[in-house]
Formats: structure tokens, C-alpha cells, sequence
């Protein structure tokens, strides 16, 4: 077995076989080259002839009256980065409302990747209506013991499976936190893709919150930032701390052009990459079944957006290894890197859909599944 941690051979090694396979459900971020990233930004759609941005105007400006269109909102200001725009939103809700109070699930992002940034700098306090793998339910809401500002929903929720709530659960945990006197905010990283599930236009799913959150590089593939949307007042609230803050950087074309291009192609093949995410996703388990392994899991078994999780009953650095010996092998790409969970001995892995997975039938799939099981 080969020791993973920290090696940076590893690491190179692992790209180079995802670079190198012919076929996979996605490209990896990591796969990306300095060369193919420029060469995206000469083929954004925005006049090179332009004049360049400065602190936040030019095409960051087109950017931001951009998003607020999709999304139906009044305005949207630009981010660096999504931990900043939610942290700030937060903040902004907090004095608005004055309660420093959030109420938000302890596997979202604010909770899980962020380094406790809502105490340590905004002087936030968390509660969690649910510790249970799912959103909360509207009776959670309704019933928590302690009062709070604002309510944070992740839509989807990553760690626990890319989870979105039925239209109509969504619908009443909203109310019950408007009932409640609290604000409702949006962690929408990848709320472009949630169209399917819920079978509702983004403009109708962004109207049922205060605030919302979109990144451009989670689904869309931009280069970096994010964007707060809402009432005007309360964006312009937040660019004054976007200020504060450290993000109002000089120039930031690189990234609004990419995000631009994102919106142009990626925003309108989502909903078809959701689509084949479920022909994928229900390949798999009857091809796990039928490999031999005593236990596997799809989860969700049919994916509310184009990624998914899946796990298995072997230790994370070997079926890491085995994904690595298979690209290497055979040239396709099915499952990537895995990680421990919580339960000793299962490890989990999320697949991702997008334009190069299009083309896997669900006999591709079960073919792809036989060869990474064989060198388990």
C-alpha cells in the first residue's frame, strides 16, 4: 500500500493518470493547466477591447447586474470568495436583526471548512435544529429553544449526499423561520444546479430568501468568487464590508470573465448533467451489487443534482489506490480520491457529472465498476 499523506509524488501521480484517461465523468479542478485556463479567459464572451475593471467596475459591474438577473434579484455584489460573502452576510443579518444568533446544520460549510471564521471574526454564535444527516424539517425550526436572526439553509447539502429538501419542505421551513421573526439566507454554492429537483426557474427558488450565495468555480467552472444577492440595500450593506473585509481588490477581471463564461456555458447544461447523474447513479448499485463486494452504497440513490456520493467497506488509501491503478490501467477515470467517514472501515467517494460523462451508457458503467473491483 502506498503512503498517501502528505506526499506530493502521490499527488502528482494521481493528476497525471486523471489527465492522462480517455474517459471520466468529469474533469478535476486539479487536472487544469495555466495554459488551458488562460487560453478560457481569451474565449470569455466580453470584448477584449474593453476597458479594465478597477475596483469592482467594467465587467465585474456586468458580472454582478448579471447575476442579479438570473437569480431575480435586485443586485448581487461580487466576492472573492463565498467564505467571505457568507460570513458578511451573516454579519449584516445579525445587526439587522439584532440577534448574533445563526441557526444553520453543523455539516454546512460555515461549520465544516471555515475554521469557526463566524465567532473567531464576525462574533457569531451557531445552533443546529438537526444534528441528523438531512436539512431540518419546518417542526425543528419551529420548535428550537433558542431564539435566532437567521436561519441558514446549504442548498444542496454537500457532506450529507448533495441533499435538497422537496419544494413544499422547503416552502414550510421558510415559513417557520419567518414565523419566527428570523431572516432566511441561502449557502446556494451550487444552487445553479437545483432547477431539476425542485422543477422551479432560479428566480422562483432565490425569492423564498433574504440573501443568497452563488459561486462561480463549484459548478460552473470559473476561476474563483461569488456573489451575494438581494435587496439593494442590503447589498450595498455588504460591499461596505466587502471593503472592510479586504476584498474589494483592485482588479478582478480573470475571475468575472470566467464566471461570465460560466453562466454562458456551463449555467445551461447543468440541468442535463443532473439527468444523466441519475442514469449513472442507477448503474452503479445494481454493478456494485453484482461485482461480489458484500456492501455498497449510492447515495442519494437517485441524485438531486449532477454529484453524488458513494461508499464502500474498505479503507479510504486503498480504494484510492486501486482508482489510481485503474486509470493508469485501463485509461477511464471512475472514481477519484476517498475519504474515511464516521462509521470505522466504510469510506466514501462524491462523483461529479458534467460534459465529458455524457457519452457513459449504463454498460460503461458497469464495465468501469468490473475493472476497479477486480483489482480490489
Amino acid at each position: 500500500m502506498t503512503d498517501q499523506s502528505g506526499d506530493t509524488e502521490y499527488e502528482r501521480r494521481l493528476v497525471a493518470a486523471w489527465r492522462a484517461a480517455e474517459r471520466t465523468l468529469a474533469r478535476s479542478p486539479r487536472e487544469a493547466t495555466l495554459g488551458g485556463l488562460l487560453a478560457q479567459l481569451t474565449d470569455a464572451p466580453h470584448d477584449p477591447d474593453e476597458q479594465a475593471d478597477l475596483y469592482g467596475d467594467g465587467v465585474v459591474a456586468a458580472l454582478e447586474r448579471r447575476v442579479a438577473e438570473l437569480l431575480g434579484t435586485e443586485d448581487a455584489a461580487f466576492f472573492p470568495s463565498g467564505t467571505m460573502a457568507q460570513q458578511i452576510a451573516l454579519r449584516c443579518w445579525a445587526g439587522r436583526t439584532g440577534n448574533p444568533v445563526v441557526a444553520l446544520h453543523p455539516m454546512s460549510h460555515p461549520e465544516r471548512w471555515e475554521e469557526e471564521a463566524l465567532s473567531a471574526v464576525s462574533g457569531l454564535r451557531v445552533v443546529h435544529p438537526t444534528a441528523d444527516p438531512r436539512h431540518p424539517t419546518a417542526a425543528e425550526v419551529a420548535s428550537h429553544p433558542e431564539p435566532f436572526g437567521t436561519l441558514m439553509l446549504e442548498l444542496p447539502l454537500r457532506d450529507a449526499g448533495f441533499l435538497l429538501p422537496t419544494w413544499e419542505e422547503l416552502e414550510d421551513v421558510v415559513e417557520a423561520a419567518r414565523e419566527r421573526e428570523a431572516v432566511v439566507h441561502f449557502d446556494g454554492a451550487r444552487l445553479w444546479e437545483s432547477t431539476v429537483h425542485f422543477g422551479r426557474p432560479l428566480p422562483e427558488i432565490a425569492a423564498l430568501a433574504d440573501s443568497v450565495y452563488v459561486s462561480f468555480y463549484k459548478s460552473l467552472g470559473g476561476l474563483s468568487g461569488a456573489c451575494l444577492a438581494g435587496a439593494a440595500d442590503f447589498v450595498e450593506e455588504t460591499r461596505v464590508w466587502r471593503h472592510r473585509y479586504g476584498g474589494r481588490v483592485f482588479r478582478q477581471f480573470p475571475a468575472a470573465l470566467s464566471a461570465l463564461r460560466g453562466l454562458e456555458r456551463e449555467l445551461p447544461r447543468l440541468p442535463e448533467y443532473v439527468r444523466h447523474a441519475r442514469l449513472v447513479a442507477g448503474a452503479l448499485g445494481p454493478a456494485l451489487a453484482a461485482s461480489g463486494i458484500a456492501w455498497s452504497r449510492v447515495h442519494p440513490e437517485v441524485p438531486h443534482t449532477h454529484q453524488f456520493q458513494v461508499c464502500l467497506p474498505f479503507e479510504s488509501a486503498h480504494l484510492t489506490e486501486t482508482g489510481l491503478r485503474t486509470a493508469e490501467e485501463t485509461g477511464r477515470v471512475l472514481f477519484r480520491q476517498w475519504s474515511p467517514t464516521a462509521v470505522p472501515g466504510i469510506s466514501a467517494t462524491e462523483l461529479t457529472i458534467t460534459a465529458p460523462g455524457l457519452s457513459w451508457t449504463a454498460a460503461d458503467v458497469a464495465e468501469a465498476v468490473a475493472d476497479f473491483t477486480a483489482r480490489l
